[in-house]
């Protein structure tokens, strides 16, 4: 990149608006892998977030060297009863599914008081640190073939593509942890975030099957939800802690 290129507000422009919205689209992947980690025992829970996002980087950043193939994916690869499934539908379907599918499970263990987790005594087992890790690389995946898209949709310039891909994978590096670590302390706001990854996971799954989903109807939903949960939780300390 030539410092003519550096002078150019174009440039500048397309990088900070490719930044927010790799961060924006990054949070599910953050949620996901904090709810992966935590089941983690707590000496390996900030390593495996670490090795997570350090994944997705690699992903996303390979997905962008690879645009011809990546472009191939759009292109149907079966057709049954005049619906062609194309290789990005597949990834989206079936990932979909899949996080449909953990978000569920995790579910059902916090209500029946069986969650997992790395502490002694918990009642269900948890992953090791190699399952922990398969599980969100798989993850990764699904979220990067969303993220790369919208990055090639926003500007063609790689050297721009790479350098936000990296700014927002940094970004969540350092939000991970303290966002993991206020999940784990306030259940509701953990099975809001299931909830969330449960919505994400229907989502990518309509959007497998060509039914095109507005992502700020996604987004707005999720905020509004987070405003309303952050007013409970301000509620419930007001309660317990009436002099404060």
């Amino acid at each position: 990149m030539t410092l003519e290129a550096l002078a150019n507000p174009e440039l500048w422009a397309a990088l900070l608006t490719l930044t927010a919205l790799e961060i924006v689209l990054g949070i599910d992947n953050v949620i996901f892998l904090s709810i992966i980690a935590g089941k983690l025992p707590k000496e390996q829970q900030a390593r495996a977030r670490t090795l997570g996002l350090a994944g997705a980087l690699i992903t996303r950043v390979a997905l962008l060297f690879s645009l011809a193939w990546l472009a191939g994916l759009t292109e149907p690869m079966i057709t049954v009863a005049g619906f062609g499934a194309s290789g990005r539908d597949m990834v989206l379907f079936f990932g979909g599914a899949f996080l449909l599918y953990k978000a569920t499970k995790e579910i059902v263990e916090m209500l029946s008081g069986h969650h997992a987790s790395g502490e002694p005594g918990s009642k269900i087992r948890a992953p090791s640190f190699f399952s922990a890790i398969v599980q969100i690389m798989i993850l990764d995946i699904v979220f990067s073939l969303d993220s790369v898209i919208t990055a090639v949709g926003m500007t063609s310039n790689l050297p721009v593509m790479v350098t936000a891909i990296t700014i927002a994978i940094v970004t969540m590096m350092f939000f991970a942890g303290p966002l993991a670590a206020f999940v784990d302390r306030h259940p509701t706001v953990k099975m809001l975030a299931l909830a969330f990854l449960i919505m994400i996971g229907l989502v990518l799954m309509v959007e497998g099957l060509h039914f095109h989903v507005p992502k700020a109807y996604v987004y707005v939903a999720m905020a509004f939800s987070v405003g309303v949960e952050l007013l409970n939780l301000r509620l419930r300390h007001k309660l317990e802690h009436p002099s404060s």
